[in-house]
């Protein structure tokens, strides 16, 4: 994980295309995921459903946390989804500072694995400080 701010979403690629902007509620990553497929067909026509699968997967992480983590009752969440022959990069915005972290999954825990799943996927992931809260984002390249 990167923490460094100058080192963001929008490098190694083109610009994210401009923010989706969803409610801070559990429903918001399945919404998320659609707007990813849509962004990510348009950019990579015939891409292998593996790949696709895996990009959704992060979305759906990094929402699921930004949701989970860093809302109240009422805020947004901003997804910005960039796709290319090479990459995929992912950049969840939230309006909180806290940064996340990583929990040790126990037998008896049913949540926490979020981060556990996007270090292991993700070729790199990194938090960005913004004027009203953080940008978690993710890459993958195939």
């Amino acid at each position: 994980m990167h923490e460094a701010p100058q080192r963001g979403p929008s490098h190694g690629a083109s610009a994210l295309t401009p923010p989706c902007r969803f409610s801070g509620t559990a429903r918001s990553a399945g919404l998320a995921r659609a707007y990813a497929r849509q962004v990510i067909q348009q950019s990579v026509p015939g891409i292998p459903e593996e790949q696709l699968d895996l990009a959704l997967l992060l979305v759906s992480e990094l929402v699921t946390n930004a949701c989970r983590y860093g809302t109240e009752p009422g805020d947004r969440v901003a997804v910005a989804v960039t796709a290319s022959p090479s990459m995929v990069q992912i950049a969840v915005h939230d309006p909180t500072r806290r940064r996340p972290r990583r929990k040790l999954p126990g037998p008896e825990r049913e949540r926490g694995r979020g981060l556990l799943i996007v270090e292991a996927i993700a070729s790199d992931w990194g938090v960005a400080n913004r004027p009203l809260g953080k940008i978690v984002w993710a890459e993958l390249a195939w």
